[in-house]
């Protein structure tokens, strides 16, 4: 949090003052200034003052354009009005072309207030500029604190638990700092909490910080003190009313013995701008001018909608649909977007504009009424959210839609097993249409389930069947717009534990307990020694347990002995433990990998020796341990860590040969060999005579990005391009890490400029890996 001696002496904006109404055309098309959150060249402003009728004072309303700090704008930029005449009231003005900002003076009539006025703008016309962008970013920010208190008095008077569901939600949708600790406080306090403070609430946000900003290209930029740029000011406090630019002391700077100036911060609702004051108006001399912003003359800005999850399938038969966006506060607290809607083709290819609206208790946009539930849509579709801002059409996010319809079944057998609990995969319909699983015992009785949508066409529902009867079972798949739920048939089976046989290879710690119902099994106890669970896996018709122990027992090959297995419920089973045959082990002598595929645009190095590309020949050498010789006839099998079977290795794909009968020299390409989605811990092992041996470390197999470009701005940030970007966790550039969000779809990243020509990635597959760039000279 920024902190300054400033923020304790500046007055906050509470004195209500004079109110301005003012509309703007372009194009024919007229919006009152809440809806305009920039101007243009040519677009011509209408302006008024709103005062009372018994209004004493004869006030002179000034308009004027600036064009920079240091270029002073023509005289004839600036026109007046008098407002206590009703047909000279009004100030009818027309952008002129290279205006920069756009201000207003409320100045009392005194007889040289019109030259006085432009005198000290075209004086010092810096002081104004820097005056104009703090009160246009103070005033965003104030807009955004008022939605968020606004927010937070509804859900205080809806109740504590309303409360605690819309806060966090709105803090997230309006860029707000919130103290969850608010929420732990007693119910009557928690509203008083949440809004102490609010000096700091507003966080800065780079979309109103560049609406605000008019690129005047000097250093008086005050605006950009907190929030750097609209790139670098994320997340950081952005003053609203402590006004870390103190547009004050600029201003006060003018006082003459005639005039002094004021800042008004401008509320905006409708055609209106409430102009608060930080100041009491003096009457006497110097008398008080008012000093308000118009909205900056500059390039649309449209916000940066994106999804809050892009990879995310919404539900299109759901009637409370939300598309829940993120990255522009300003479209919940200012009325800048408007006409929004989402497009999208229905199933005979015709256009739909369903409208929606924002709220930023929801966080998002929800679709108004029953539209799209009711649309004839394909099962699968993609549509836009997309709008107008003040004058400019824009696109947002593109969206995917899918439509609920009783295309649910049960994977594999359809089957389950009584007195476990069992998961089943349901599969064919639309996942996030879903609204609730239950299921309809033997017994009549009814269960809800858990459930979690496993992909947009699968679900993974947990089905606890401890104490149920072998039968059949309904499943009851209610999803949204189906009356009716979809019902499923699933037998339930009983399954008679038992337990066949424990096998463990003579030196080793982990053995194989094989059977039915091993999900019982606490312990076996093999002469003493304890073995415990490590793993379940159902082969088959039957399971297989691996049991563990610290210390591996010494029995020698050949021996069999009874072992005692207890359940979980205290009974006691026993079973024949027998000891096989010492499994064959292997050490790693030396690896090397070398990349072989084609090399990108901006190639990569891996910087540590553990990491195998996975798109590299790697070479191993093993040595055989103990007794142990190699014949050549062995297998080699490759895996990861991951739940997945390892491959053996053959002539095809890989190469065994040996140096003597004790060292082994494999060649495999593990990214070839496990597929394009595998990554993480390499391991081999060598099978011989069906008997494996431990498995060997190997390496580790990452997935790199392809970077194919990258270019910096003249005096800004720089963009790397490339392809598959998620692979890799953070960029670090010139001194500053960026992280890259989980589920990147892009084919660029932001980077700050480097210093030495080089950037260094952390990869995703392995966070504690990095691969360097060294990038190529600029052209």
């Amino acid at each position: 949090m920024v902190s300054s001696p400033v923020l304790a002496e500046t007055a906050p904006f509470d004195l209500q003052g004079p109110v301005l109404k003012v509309t703007v055309t372009r194009g024919g098309v007229t919006l009152p200034i809440a809806q305009v959150p920039d101007l243009a060249a040519g677009d011509t402003l209408h302006i008024a003052a709103a005062l009372p009728g018994d209004q004493s004072t004869h006030y002179l309303l000034v308009g004027g354009f600036l064009r920079g700090a240091t270029n002073p704008p023509p005289k004839k930029w600036f026109s007046s009005a008098e407002t206590w005449k009703n047909k000279r009231d009004t100030l009818t003005l027309t952008v002129p072309k290279g205006a920069r900002q756009a201000l207003v003076f409320l100045a009392p009539q005194t007889g040289g207030d019109f030259a006085t006025l432009t005198g000290a703008v075209r004086g010092r016309p810096g002081a104004f500029v820097r005056a104009v962008q703090d009160l246009n970013q103070a005033a965003l920010d104030r807009s955004r604190l008022d939605a968020f208190l606004a927010g937070i008095r509804r859900g205080d008077a809806a109740g504590p638990d309303r409360l605690s569901t819309v806060s966090p939600l709105l803090a997230r949708s309006l860029a707000i700092k919130f103290d969850s600790g608010c929420l732990l406080k007693q119910p009557d306090l928690q509203a008083a909490c949440l809004t102490q403070g609010r000096d700091s609430l507003v966080l800065a946000d780079g979309h109103s910080a560049s609406l605000a900003e008019t690129l005047s290209g000097t250093p008086t930029d005050l605006a950009l003190q907190v929030a750097a740029t609209p790139q670098g000011g994320y997340g950081y406090y952005s003053p609203y009313i402590g006004v870390v630019r103190d547009v004050a002391r600029i201003l006060g700077a003018f006082q003459t013995a005639q005039f002094q100036y004021i800042p008004a911060l401008g509320l905006y609702q409708d055609d209106r701008i409430a102009l608060l004051l930080n100041a009491v108006p003096s009457f006497a001399k110097p008398q008080s001018v008012m000093v308000a912003a118009l909205p900056p003359i500059e390039t649309p800005l449209p916000p940066p909608l994106r999804l809050a999850d892009p990879g995310a399938t919404l539900c299109a038969s759901r009637p409370d649909l939300l598309l829940p966006v993120e990255g522009a506060p300003l479209i919940y607290s200012t009325g800048y977007a408007r006409n929004m809607a989402l497009r999208l083709k229905d199933r005979g290819g015709r256009d739909l504009e369903i409208p929606v609206a924002a709220d930023p208790e929801q966080g998002g946009y929800v679709v108004a009424g029953n539209g799209l539930a009711t649309a004839d849509l394909a099962g699968m579709t993609e549509g836009v959210l997309h709008g107008v801002w003040g004058f400019t059409p824009f696109d947002g996010p593109r969206v995917r839609l899918v439509r609920a319809g009783p295309a649910w079944s049960v994977a594999q057998d359809g089957s389950a097993v009584v007195g476990r609990d069992n998961a089943i995969e349901l599969t064919g319909g639309a996942g996030p249409c879903v609204a609730n699983v239950s299921v309809r015992l033997p017994s009549g009785a009814t269960r809800t389930l858990a459930w979690d949508a496993a992909g947009p066409d699968r679900l993974a529902v947990k089905l606890p069947l401890a104490g149920v009867d072998p039968g059949t079972l309904t499943l009851f798949v209610r999803q949204h717009g189906q009356i009716e739920p979809q019902r499923l048939s699933v037998q339930a089976l009983a399954e008679a534990g038992r337990v066949d046989g424990f096998t463990l290879h003579a030196g080793d710690r982990t053995g194989v307990l094989t059977g039915t119902r091993l999900d019982s099994v606490a312990t076996l106890d093999l002469g003493g020694t304890i073995f415990r669970p490590a793993g379940l896996r159902r082969v088959g018709d039957a399971d297989e347990l691996s049991l563990t122990t610290d210390t591996a027992p010494t029995l020698a090959d050949g021996t069999s002995r009874t072992a005692r297995v207890r359940l979980v419920d205290g009974r006691t089973l026993t079973t024949r433990a027998t000891v096989t045959a010492a499994r064959p082990a292997y050490t790693l002598i030396a690896r090397s990998a070398e990349r072989t595929g084609a090399a990108a645009p901006i190639p990569l190095l891996l910087a540590g020796a553990d990491a195998v590309a996975q798109d590299a020949q790697l070479t191993v050498s093993l040595r055989a341990e103990g007794t142990a010789r190699l014949a050549g006839t062995e297998a080699i099998e490759l895996a990861t860590d991951q739940d997945r079977p390892p491959v053996r290795l053959d002539a095809g794909n890989g190469a065994f040969s040996l140096q003597s009968d004790r060292v082994a020299i494999v060649t495999m390409r593990p990214g070839a060999l496990l597929g394009p989605t595998a990554y993480g811990p390499l391991r081999v092992r060598v099978v011989k005579d069906g008997v494996a041996s431990d498995w060997v470390p190997v390496g580790t197999l990452v997935r790199l990005p392809v970077l194919t470009g990258f270019a910096c701005a003249a005096d800004g940030p720089c963009r790397l391009t490339g392809r598959d970007l998620y692979l890799a966790a953070a960029i670090q550039a010139g001194g500053a890490s960026v992280p890259v969000p989980d589920g990147f779809t892009g084919s660029s990243v932001e980077l700050p400029r480097p210093a030495d020509a080089r950037l260094v990635v952390q990869l995703r597959d392995a966070p504690d890996q990095r691969a360097t760039a060294t990038l190529p000279p600029a052209p």
